[in-house]
């Protein structure tokens, strides 16, 4: 993610509109048609602002307790239509309660929790992740 860890700060991720713009030329530059925008974590200040702006091009998304969440009215994620997997350690404690309680106003979601697995889900229970995932996948147009 530009501006996080070790890379070095990018003005355009410094707003909201910077970040889905970011994103939208990334989707452009490797000329992706209806992805499906996996997103952990820090991805969701990228992530959520381009759901939201525009969510009618994604095939489908995933937050796995993305920051930011709260950023975002009840109302603003109502009105997205995209396929939406809630995906979640139930370790996390953290993020993953906040993430939920917001998200789960998308109203064409679903949610699977990986047990024993903590914020990294991903990484703590790889294969509980992939089959939640997969199984997503397979119910998407």
């Amino acid at each position: 993610i530009p501006g996080y860890g070790d890379s070095p700060p990018v003005e355009m991720a410094e707003t909201a509109q910077g970040r889905r713009t970011f994103l939208e030329r990334v989707f452009q530059e490797l000329d992706v048609q209806r992805p499906v925008l996996i997103s952990p974590s820090m991805s969701g200040r990228f992530s959520l602002p381009f759901l939201l702006a525009h969510g009618d091009q994604l095939a489908g998304f995933v937050p796995i307790a993305p920051v930011g969440t709260k950023d975002y009215t009840a109302e603003q994620y109502r009105g997205v239509q995209t396929p939406t997997l809630i995906l979640y350690g139930d370790r996390d404690t953290g993020l993953a309660p906040q993430a939920l309680q917001n998200l789960q106003h998308l109203p064409e979601h679903r949610v699977a929790v990986l047990s024993g697995a903590g914020h990294a889900c991903y990484l703590d229970k790889p294969e509980a992740f992939h089959q939640a995932l997969l199984g997503f996948l397979r119910q998407l147009k």
